[in-house]
């Protein structure tokens, strides 16, 4: 059984600094591209990062400067280094294996074990 467990979330000023994680278990972890996607109140899911198994990060152009992802395998874990960051990135946080589409990081078809998110929130 997949199991997502998303952390590391909290409430910063803009500017602030925030490292969230997500822990995998219940499937080959190192298979996937693994990606964080973020959902703010009244808007679709997004995603804003994505990393292949041995590196090759990309990122949305919202976020692209200021956040960095990384992975570690024998941890099975995900990384997302959060910086300067402004109020327009509050939302809840969630990692999933992911794709990306004509240079949109997306979740992989068919995937639905999402884990229950990491709120962030950041104040101006």
């Amino acid at each position: 059984q997949v199991q997502l467990v998303e952390s590391g979330g909290g409430s910063v000023q803009s500017g602030g600094s925030l490292r969230l994680s997500c822990a995998a278990s219940g499937l080959t972890y190192y298979r996937y591209r693994w990606g964080w996607f973020r959902q703010a109140p009244g808007k679709e899911r997004e995603g804003v990062a994505t990393i292949e198994t041995f590196g090759s990060p990309s990122y949305s152009d919202s976020v692209k400067g200021r956040f960095t992802i990384s992975r570690d395998n024998a941890k099975n874990t995900l990384y997302l280094q959060m910086n300067n960051l402004k109020p327009e990135d509050t939302a809840m946080y969630y990692c999933a294996p992911a794709r990306v589409s004509m240079g949109v990081v997306r979740v992989i078809p068919g995937y639905a074990n999402w884990g229950q998110g990491t709120q962030v929130t950041v104040s101006s």
